[in-house]
């Protein structure tokens, strides 16, 4: 396991690596629904996007040897790890949803994740939605996470998009999933992946620093500077495990 002071120099969520950089970079596509009169919540959406990223990290056809996204999935990985998230409505959902992909719904959020693309290689029908500008809000605060599930916390003195902090999300998510044995995750996904985002207090958020949680820590390329720590990865059995 790594922490916020000893992540690897070559992590895909940090800036520095030469080797990342170097090999053909993708990006992991991802679609929220946003209809204009039925937006779904700010946290739910988080949720549901990184609910995404680990449905399609597990499934089949991104594992198997021959699965018809193994390939894509693992250059993917073996670059930088790059996510975007695109809103979509009305008839640009329903193409999306006609591209190969997995939808994945939250109380109220739909999110459909696709196998990894190179970066200038997005299929038409998603290279057309909007990227900017995904603003959503929680009616109402959500409840305490479930100290018994997976939480993915959220720097609170980062100011992000709906959409950035969902492809952070989908970050965090992916870093526990790394973390964790075979059987870990046999477990979390037969649950159907239970986790909570939430935002701590700036005070809760400095000791969830200095425990070994692997953190991701931003590349840089929107809205925040590089380097900065945006999502720290609390699941349990990462407490069961360390130290190593």
């Amino acid at each position: 396991m790594t922490s916020p002071s000893d992540q690897p120099a070559d992590s895909p969520f940090r800036h520095e690596s030469v080797d990342r950089d170097a090999a053909p970079q993708y990006v992991l596509p991802l679609v929220v629904r946003i209809e204009r009169d039925a937006p779904p919540a700010r946290t739910d959406a988080l949720e549901t996007a990184a609910r995404a990223v680990l449905t399609l990290l597990s499934d089949e056809r991104a594992t198997a040897e021959d699965g018809e996204w193994t390939r894509a999935v693992t250059d993917w990985q073996d670059a930088r790890i790059r996510k975007v998230v695109r809103r979509a409505r009305r008839a640009e959902w329903r193409r999306a949803e006609a591209l190969p992909g997995i939808t994945v719904t939250g109380a109220a959020a739909e999110v459909r994740v696709f196998p990894p693309v190179p970066l200038d290689g997005w299929p038409k029908d998603l290279a057309r939605l909007q990227v900017s500008g995904t603003e959503l809000d929680d009616p109402e605060p959500p409840p305490a996470a479930d100290p018994a599930h997976p939480v993915l916390w959220m720097n609170p003195g980062i100011t992000m998009s709906a959409g950035k902090a969902m492809a952070q999300a989908g970050h965090g998510a992916q870093l526990a999933w790394w973390e964790l044995s075979d059987a870990e995750r046999a477990a979390w996904r037969a649950a159907g992946f239970p986790l909570a985002v939430r935002t701590p207090a700036p005070a809760d958020w400095s000791a969830l620093t200095a425990t070994p949680l692997p953190v991701v820590r931003d590349a840089g390329f929107t809205e925040i500077a590089p380097g900065s720590p945006t999502v720290i990865a609390d699941h349990p059995a990462l407490h069961r495990t360390a130290p190593r």
